[in-house]
């Protein structure tokens, strides 16, 4: 299993989050990071690249909670959602997951 890059939070600015990684490991931008708080998990996405190895990113969700140095995975790839015909008629937020109350669709 391939080592997952981690950065940690740096900077916490309402919906704006500034994660710094090790040096020559910055994620690429738009690319997703997954940050624990709680319970619950997090997704920003990376929108820019400010120098001292830090990605600014953009939250999905409430940033409440979120303290520096919190450790944020990088997932790899952008935010993706699910298409096709079972997603017709549905309602989904901006991660991709179902709020309809409705199961996850199952999409190839």
């Amino acid at each position: 299993m391939a080592e997952m890059n981690q950065g940690r939070v740096a900077q916490v600015m309402g919906p704006v989050v500034d994660v710094r990684f090790k040096e020559g490991s910055l994620p690429a931008i738009d690319n997703a990071l997954t940050i624990p708080i709680g319970k619950k998990t997090l997704t920003v996405e990376v929108a820019q690249h400010i120098g001292d190895s830090t990605a600014r990113c953009i939250a999905m969700a409430s940033t409440d909670g979120l303290q520096r140095d919190t450790i944020a995975t990088d997932t790899g790839k952008p935010i993706s959602v699910p298409v096709g015909r079972e997603t017709l008629g549905r309602i989904f937020n901006v991660l991709g997951q179902a709020v309809d109350n409705k199961p996850d669709p199952v999409t190839a």
